[in-house]
């Protein structure tokens, strides 16, 4: 008999909600992590009172009910609302698309005149019958306008390249709300945890053995002899060795700054549009918090080609890596004892609540 029912390689939010559950039913797991603090890219660095989100703005918000009471059951949650804000050359509009932005760039003031105004842009590119990239894409979709001054650059910085050579279905539509709302989210529940997200991942991980600052391949014949089944959250083709090929990420870097201000923009989230500023946002923290700290931290974030021995953040879901990806989940059947999962094992975006629901149903189906 083994030492351990469950090996969790990944101190995550998925890896932890998994660990926490298994507990609760008795199992005995052992947690790793290759980085120095848990949590993963939720992590928060405590600096002069602010809970700083060291890997990049992360903003709880779900529809189910049932995961909105789960995290809660941890740490109470705040009212935080997402209402970012974007800098193009200066001018600032409000996001999502709403009409305060619409009022911003034409003046106009009722749903009708945006409506008529967006529709009048559109026009200008109806002959464009099969869209042959995301520009052409997001110019049928909403005009001149809004693709120059708020799509076009920031989305070419996430993706280092130009809007001509990246695929049309990066953008399937492009939402409008015909009213005066500045909320980023459509759902019913939104917030940060009261202390930062540390609480939550504290919380779900009391009680249990974490071993941080260890590599699971440093040392992997020990660990994959030690449990009776794994739950990898790490990257699906390094735990094969690459041996189908290296799947495509997007990284991020982040450059944070302590201010001996008390307000440096107003504003949790400002994005800055523009291609010639090399960051695509700038996050002042303290504001998830509605903070009153007499200095702030900023953080200015940059997308970054992602290369071995950097942060993998974003899946690349083109042709070529879903081919590779369904190779390694073939490959991954022959392995009844190890369990892929979170946004790495599986190779997708997800948000939060995303990341939580889809913990809890691995659970009703592996700890029945």
């Amino acid at each position: 008999m083994k030492k351990y029912d469950y090996l969790i390689v990944g101190a995550g939010l998925f890896g932890s909600v998994f660990a926490h559950e298994a507990k609760k039913r008795g199992k005995n797991c052992l947690v790793i992590d290759k980085r120095e603090h848990i949590g993963g890219n939720i992590y928060c660095q405590e600096t002069e009172g602010i809970n700083v989100h060291k890997y990049g703005a992360h903003i709880f918000h779900t529809d189910n009910r049932e995961v909105w009471e789960y995290v809660n059951s941890f740490v109470e949650f705040n009212r935080f609302t997402n209402s970012p804000v974007a800098n193009y050359r200066g001018e600032l509009y409000n996001l999502p698309f709403n009409m305060n932005t619409f009022y911003r760039l034409w003046g106009v003031k009722t749903p009708a005149e945006a409506k008529a105004r967006i529709e009048e842009q559109r026009g200008e590119y109806a002959h464009i019958e099969t869209p042959a990239n995301m520009e052409e894409q997001a110019l049928k979709l909403c005009g001149k306008d809004i693709y120059e001054k708020l799509i076009k650059g920031y989305t070419e910085k996430q993706w280092g390249r130009s809007a001509k050579e990246l695929p049309s279905f990066i953008i399937k539509r492009i939402p409008f709300r015909f009213i005066y709302d500045n909320n980023y989210f459509n759902d019913l529940y939104q917030g940060i945890p009261k202390g930062g997200y540390n609480r939550l991942i504290e919380g779900l991980l009391e009680g249990i053995e974490v071993r941080l600052e260890t590599d699971y391949f440093s040392n992997r014949e020990e660990f994959d002899s030690c449990a009776e089944k794994i739950l990898f959250t790490g990257c699906i083709d390094e735990f094969f060795n690459y041996q189908c090929g290296e799947l495509e990420y997007r990284s991020l870097k982040f450059e944070h700054k302590h201010l001996d201000i008390e307000d440096y923009q107003g504003n949790a989230v400002v994005n800055y549009t523009e291609r010639e500023i090399p960051y695509t946002r700038v996050i002042e923290h303290k504001h998830f918090e509605f903070g009153t700290q007499p200095t702030t931290v900023i953080t200015y974030e940059y997308p970054d080609n992602y290369e071995k021995g950097k942060e993998p953040y974003y899946p690349v879901n083109d042709e070529r890596n879903t081919e590779i990806v369904n190779r390694y989940r073939e490959l991954a059947k022959q392995y009844p004892n190890v369990i892929f999962g979170g946004r790495l094992g599986l190779y997708t975006y997800a948000d939060m609540d995303d990341t939580v629901a889809a913990a809890l149903d691995l659970c009703k189906k592996e700890l029945m």
